[in-house]
């Protein structure tokens, strides 16, 4: 049965926090094979020598992982408890006791999945890979192509999150690296399930695109698309459309998706005397969209649902947990630090969590803002 190990430290140096991590795992007593790593931003530049460390002291060969402006994790033992880490010096790292043929390591691609090793290229044609954990570089514009075009490689449903630094987008993927996408495939041999939290609640229904140019919506079912907005919103927003500004955001439903997932987009502009709206997307005549609030209630209330529904889905208890979140979450979403674990930990309780805040979350083939991520393996 594979064996999980979360430990987490925050200290006044890179050394101190890694020697803690490194003798939590070694303590265990089991043969990990692979490792997750991830570090807040101050701890960027030492991450290489927190990667020789941890290999070194650990016997773990494998290793991916990112860096993050804000890191998450829930220990496996009690007495190191849960934490979110932003501003600090942090390391948290899970381990796994895996067969060595159970995983591949995907090194950097920055341009189209033919990049990767002819033998990576094998193994993944050949192993029947299903599931994925990838972390990917912000400042690469082909990133969300790349999501796309492995995820049709290998059949397989990726989560993950794009590097969020002040310092540097660096990843791990056996050793320190970045410009891409890099992580890790696996074979069917962990049950995992996942949901997706947008931090949002509809207001109504959706509506068919029924006039637009570009990212200009002119109609709704037929009518402006400002009058159908305004009943959405209610008479309150309506009186007053500044008070929209930030708040309420157009949704794009996923078409095909069977969970109601929806890409959600800035409203950026309003023309009052048109009757038009701008959001942050291209759209097509025939597209739907709908209408959404986000704030900290709609947040919570958003993210506690989907985590009920994943609960019921998944029908057991889980022994391990990853978790991606957006940097524009946090307690800045939802007020205070360390809600978002809060809640996993009042529905999920006791189960050993590691993951980061990062500039973009990913969940199946597609890149989200403003989103969390969370992934339940047993």
């Amino acid at each position: 049965m594979t064996s999980f190990k979360v430990i987490h430290s925050e200290a006044e140096d890179w050394a101190q926090a890694a020697k803690v991590c490194a003798d939590g795992l070694c303590h265990s007593g089991d043969a990990f094979t692979l490792g997750f790593i991830y570090v807040t931003d101050a701890l960027a530049e030492d991450l290489p020598s927190i990667l020789t460390y941890l290999r070194q002291k650990t016997g773990i060969e494998h290793w991916v992982g990112s860096v993050g402006v804000g890191i998450c994790a829930i220990a496996s033992d009690d007495q190191y408890g849960s934490a979110e880490y932003f501003g600090q010096t942090a390391v948290a790292v899970m381990a796994m006791a895996l067969p060595p043929d159970a995983f591949q390591v995907l090194p950097t691609i920055e341009n189209e999945v033919a990049e990767l090793p002819g033998k990576t290229l094998d193994w993944i044609d050949s192993s029947g890979s299903f599931f994925g954990v990838v972390h990917g570089d912000p400042t690469n514009a082909l990133v969300a192509s790349l999501i796309e075009e492995l995820t049709a490689r290998t059949s397989g449903f990726l989560v993950g999150g794009l590097t969020s630094s002040r310092t540097q987008s660096y990843q791990v993927a056996e050793r320190v690296t970045g410009g891409g996408l890099s992580g890790v495939m696996f074979v069917p041999v962990l049950e995992v399930a996942t949901c997706l939290s947008q931090g949002c609640v509809p207001l109504a229904g959706s509506h068919l695109i029924s006039d637009c140019v570009d990212n200009i919506v002119i109609g709704l079912d037929g009518r402006p698309a400002l009058d159908v907005f305004k009943e959405d919103i209610g008479e309150d927003l309506a009186g007053d459309l500044a008070q929209v500004a930030g708040l309420v955001h157009a949704a794009l439903p996923i078409e095909g998706s069977d969970t109601g997932d929806y890409l959600v987009r800035s409203l950026v502009g309003i023309d009052p005397e048109h009757g038009w709206l701008a959001i942050g997307e291209q759209v097509e005549s025939g597209q739907r969209i709908l209408f959404v609030r986000r704030d900290s209630l709609s947040a919570e209330t958003d993210m506690r649902n989907r985590l009920e529904s994943l609960k019921t889905r998944f029908g057991k208890k889980p022994r391990a947990a990853l978790y991606y979140s957006c940097v524009g979450r946090g307690s800045s979403m939802f007020g205070t630090e360390g809600r978002e674990l809060s809640l996993i930990e009042d529905v999920f309780a006791d189960v050993p969590l590691v993951g980061f805040f990062g500039n973009g979350e990913i969940s199946h083939n597609r890149l989200y803002g403003y989103t969390g991520v969370l992934t339940l393996i047993a």
